[in-house]
């Protein structure tokens, strides 16, 4: 039997993710490609930026940095949510935690506030978003960068990484903490974006990363010159190069992202096991660049 409706508008399910990966590994650039393929799809979407740099959403706002949450207290007082929410690239809303005066405080702090701010606020509501994407700093793990984790704000996490043995180090951090919190509610892992994956040994590391962790690659995102010429133009590729290979990739994610549902705990790597990984992967590229060995997995 059909319920009958009582007469009141229900409240729409936000999809709220996280995105976290270490410093200068192409995290905001994916996020706000991501953030722009999905409004595109005709989603409304909020990029909330968790760096005390505050450069999360520039590229969606044609290179202009907007007032972080946390300027606006200290300037103020008090804040109104809507005056620390901006409009970027095809109606994206675009906020900013922002962080102490440097040398001052946590910067972890600034989520804290800002999430509760808006919260409290209920401006996620207002503004009937579909997504809150958290573009969240993945260096450390801790206090209010392990917010959108720890809390359960954010549904589901990916991390972006590459071959690279500190981002790989840097994600399997993030793992763990994950895995800490996954009994208490907090949020699952959903994957990993493979960022900047060139060469065919590169996509076979993360590749084998991912399987060991027991998580997938979401998307293997290549480096590209048209990437670098969007972000010099203060754009992201979607707005600057929309029919670009580079632009596909990213609307690939976007639909991948989408359809996502199910996350779970991801079985992170000790340190030991984790330096043997990356030995046994040193091994194999000398190997390979010796010429002894023509397959990127002969030793997975």
């Amino acid at each position: 039997m059909a319920r009958k409706s009582n007469g009141k508008k229900q409240p729409k399910k936000i999809k709220q993710i996280a995105i976290y990966g270490k410093g200068g590994i192409g995290k905001s650039t994916t996020t706000s490609n991501l953030s722009a393929a999905l409004s595109d799809m005709g989603y409304k979407v909020m990029q909330f930026g968790c760096d005390p740099k505050a450069d999360s959403t520039n590229t969606l706002r044609g290179g202009a940095y907007i007032p972080t949450i946390l300027e606006l207290l200290r300037e103020n007082g008090r804040v109104e949510a809507r005056e620390a929410v901006h409009t970027g690239y095809n109606g994206v809303y675009c906020v900013e935690a922002g962080g102490p005066s440097p040398g001052v405080g946590c910067a972890g702090r600034g989520i804290i506030t800002a999430v509760q701010l808006l919260k409290q606020q209920n401006i996620y509501e207002e503004l009937e978003l579909d997504y809150v994407i958290y573009d969240v700093l993945g260096d450390v793990v801790c206090g209010g960068f392990a917010v959108p984790i720890r809390e359960g704000i954010a549904r589901h996490v990916f991390t972006v990484a590459s071959s690279d043995f500190m981002a790989v180090y840097a994600a399997n951090n993030l793992f763990k903490g994950i895995q800490k919190y996954s009994d208490s509610g907090g949020a699952l892992l959903g994957g990993v974006i493979a960022n900047s994956v060139a060469d065919g040994y590169q996509k076979s590391i993360i590749d084998d990363f991912a399987g060991l962790t027991r998580t997938q690659v979401l998307q293997h995102v290549p480096r590209s010159v048209t990437v670098t010429q969007s972000e010099l133009a203060g754009k992201t590729t979607i707005e600057l190069a929309p029919d670009s290979d580079q632009a596909k990739v990213y609307r690939a994610l976007a639909r991948k992202i989408e359809a996502h549902e199910v996350s779970a705990a991801p079985s992170p790597l000790d340190p030991k096991e984790l330096r043997a990984w990356a030995a046994k992967w040193s091994d194999q590229i000398l190997a390979m660049q010796r010429g002894e060995s023509r397959s990127e997995g002969a030793l997975i």
